[in-house]
């Protein structure tokens, strides 16, 4: 079997599938790219069983068949040859010779037959979404995903479906996001929670642009589809907490303040605070909100004041910086509102303008004070 393939092409279309292999498999064959070709098509498949990507790129072929090619040798190849077209030689034991325009490469490939199988579309559903809409709403909210194994249906977004829209929920018990769009209509009720690997490769494979994006699912799978790449991956088989009770209803106080000026003193302030905290207090009183933090281990101490609208009684409420630096970044407004009622319930941080088709909340708990 042989065909011929642009070297940068090849590179290009195997660095968005790439990041799917593991470094540490269970099994030598998932560390291999599965190459199929079909009359000048080119179809490149990689997993780790619960992810399976694929993408489709044209070549130069006479024959059909199919090779196990070992990933890193050939990304690192590929990565240090300049663009040429290159010859796939390979022979009845797997053995693939690469031909450049002055050298020669030789690798063992394995068995494709040995490859897992990909999961079926058997019984899917379908709906379709922009590509910015989905890649957006994948930046909103994977920061708040948890990293805590024990509790795994917190280690993915939760999408919620329904005729007038979807909603992506993320929470890690700290905080939570919840963002909705209404431009996008699902063909029936319906919720499932996508892990945070597969979501993270799709953030960096799908284009930030109108193009439509067909995503499927059914009970145990979600699939997604763009030109000429596809992403399979395995729901998490857990029931995700009902987010709508931690919601607060009646936050009477209200706070717009600058997300930048915000950002940048929160990031100042919280270099002196606790390490393990990472606590910030916030005063707000009249127009002037104070930020302070300490770490009393080290007589290390912070403080900063800036301007803000405050309509509300005086209060002091602790949070921790980082939460609240990733949420202003998810925010990506000249000023954003936060609501409060008092310091022990939780704080909602929403952007001041948002497009009519979609609605972005963003929920943090407070910290303890230490006076």
């Amino acid at each position: 079997m042989k065909f011929i393939v642009s070297s940068s092409a090849l590179l290009k279309h195997l660095q968005q599938i790439n990041g799917v292999i593991n470094s540490n498999t269970v099994l030598p064959i998932l560390e291999d790219f599965l190459f199929e070709i079909e009359k000048n098509k080119l179809t490149v498949v990689a997993t780790d069983l619960e992810t399976v990507m694929k993408i489709h790129m044209e070549i130069e072929a006479r024959d059909s068949g199919r090779v196990c090619i070992p990933a890193k040798i050939l990304m690192d190849s590929l990565k240090n040859i300049a663009d040429q077209p290159l010859t796939f030689n390979i022979d009845k034991n797997f053995g693939v010779e690469i031909t450049s325009d002055n050298g020669k490469y030789k690798v063992m490939g394995e068995n494709p037959d040995n490859f897992p199988k990909e999961p079926a579309t058997d019984d899917a559903t379908s709906f379709t979404i922009t590509s910015s809409a989905f890649v957006t709403a994948i930046n909103k909210a994977l920061f708040a995903v948890s990293n805590d194994d024990l509790r795994p249906a917190m280690t993915g977004v939760y999408f919620e479906l329904d005729k007038k829209g979807i909603t992506f929920v993320a929470t890690d018990a700290h905080r939570l996001v919840r963002y909705r769009r209404t431009d996008v209509s699902c063909p029936k009720t319906d919720n499932f929670i996508v892990p945070k690997k597969p979501l993270n490769l799709l953030k960096a494979a799908l284009p930030n642009n109108e193009d439509e994006l067909k995503v499927s699912y059914n009970s145990n799978h979600l699939f997604v589809e763009h030109d000429g790449t596809q992403l399979v991956c395995r729901l998490i088989d857990a029931r995700f907490p009902d987010y709508k009770v931690v919601i607060p209803t009646d936050n009477p106080y209200k706070m717009t303040v600058g997300r930048t000026d915000f950002q940048g003193a929160l990031r100042r302030v919280s270099v002196f605070s606790n390490k393990s905290t990472n606590q910030v207090a916030l005063s707000i009183s009249g127009s002037e909100l104070q930020l302070a933090a300490q770490d009393v281990d080290f007589s290390f101490e912070g403080n900063e004041r800036m301007a803000c609208q405050y309509d509300g009684d005086d209060m002091q409420i602790a949070f921790n910086a980082k939460f609240l630096i990733e949420m202003l970044n998810a925010a990506e407004t000249t000023e954003v509102n936060m609501e409060l009622s008092t310091p022990t319930k939780a704080g909602i941080i929403k952007p001041t303008e948002q497009d009519k088709s979609e609605d972005l909340l963003m929920l943090v708990m407070p910290l303890m004070l230490n006076n």
